[in-house]
């Protein structure tokens, strides 16, 4: 069965987001193996505002071949949009309702692993429903003192088991969890 991993970035105050939106303040380090995260997924779910920023996102013409080379991999995968809009996207299926089930036969199908790209509010529906299998924590060395904070409006205390630790040079430290 596919499990639901959710990677993202937090400053060490515990926020996915500056006050304003802002993540400026995201470290991409070489060593980080964002590669070896995204060989090991062939879904990504996304919110639809995070779908519309970044689920057809393209590089400018003269990037960086890496960068080009990433999202030429991100926009390999199979998209799911969850949103309150249900439209037609040759690039995404849309999900309105039935979360839970729909993600059940999803998580059922077989395949690699499921990215939880985001956002907020997606984010925050997965993990009130205990939809979420891994955390996959980058902890930036930066403290924002206010913005969106990962872990909004739980609902009952999430006991997870820390399964690896990686170091980064940058100084970002990624914490690897279990439900």
């Amino acid at each position: 069965m596919k499990k639901i991993i959710l990677d993202l970035a937090t400053t060490l105050d515990g926020f996915i987001e500056g006050p304003n939106g802002e993540v400026d303040w995201c470290i991409m380090d070489d060593d980080m193996d964002f590669d070896g995260f995204l060989s090991d997924i062939d879904t990504i779910f996304y919110g639809r505002i995070s779908y519309d920023t970044w689920g057809n996102y393209q590089p400018e013409e003269h990037a960086d071949p890496e960068d080009q080379k990433l999202w030429k991999t991100v926009h390999s995968k199979e998209k799911f949009v969850f949103s309150g809009q249900n439209r037609e996207d040759q690039n995404a299926t849309f999900i309105t309702s039935d979360i839970v089930e729909k993600v059940s036969a999803i998580k059922n199908q077989g395949g690699k692993n499921i990215w939880l790209y985001g956002g907020a509010s997606l984010i925050r529906t997965f993990i009130q429903n205990n939809l979420v299998d891994v955390y996959r924590i980058s902890v930036h060395p930066v403290a924002l003192g206010s913005g969106k904070p990962l872990f909004e409006d739980l609902t009952e205390r999430l006991n997870l088991k820390l399964i690896k630790t990686n170091v980064f040079k940058s100084g970002v430290v990624q914490l690897i969890y279990e439900t």
